[in-house]
């Protein structure tokens, strides 16, 4: 017999952004896209239950990182950093090189049922826009981590969702890169 599964805790994932780049050694990173617009660029990473958003523009690098480290996150170039339980959302602008952050966070816990119907609805979405796409099982079910990207001429959209079945846990995050001419 094997020992049960401990839910998820939502308390231990946290959003952080910085102020710089962070080396990819750092996450289990399980697949990436690369985007550009009008002047910049930004990568996403997908991991197991997380993600990692660098956005380059001139001399900005700028990284927002959702995951449940249990260890320490790197402490260099911390703009912020917040525990993802419930709702919040955060702005924040790169005065220097005239770029506008701003993020929304979301995140719930499921009953079983409408965990597996969020997380078909998720996968039906995904056949019609092509998104950055990771799914796995962590042993009690099927989970997701999903990074869908709209770029516009100054600004790149990137709404990341992650699902993981262990305690039916939902997180979904809105971020908005844009720059300003100067």
């Amino acid at each position: 017999m094997s020992a049960p599964v401990k839910p998820v805790n939502l308390m231990a994932y946290q959003m952080v952004l910085y102020s710089r780049a962070l080396h990819p050694e750092l996450f289990p990173l399980r697949t990436r896209r690369v985007v550009r617009g009008d002047g910049f660029e930004l990568e996403a990473w997908a991991m197991d239950g997380g993600h990692m958003l660098r956005f380059e523009r001139h001399s900005l690098c700028a990284c927002e990182v959702l995951y449940d480290r249990e260890d320490r996150m790197p402490e260099e170039g911390v703009v912020t950093n917040f525990l993802v339980v419930g709702d919040r959302d955060f702005d924040h602008r790169f005065e220097r090189e005239k770029v506008n952050y701003m993020t929304t966070v979301q995140s719930e816990t499921l009953s079983e049922n409408l965990y597996l119907a969020t997380l078909e609805e998720m996968l039906a979405h995904s056949r019609s826009t092509a998104p950055l796409l990771h799914l796995w099982n962590d042993g009690v079910g099927r989970c997701l981590s999903m990074i869908d990207i709209q770029v516009e001429k100054r600004e790149v959209h990137a709404q990341c969702y992650h699902l993981i079945a262990n305690g039916g846990a939902v997180i979904r995050t809105q971020t908005i890169f844009e720059h300003r001419p100067k």
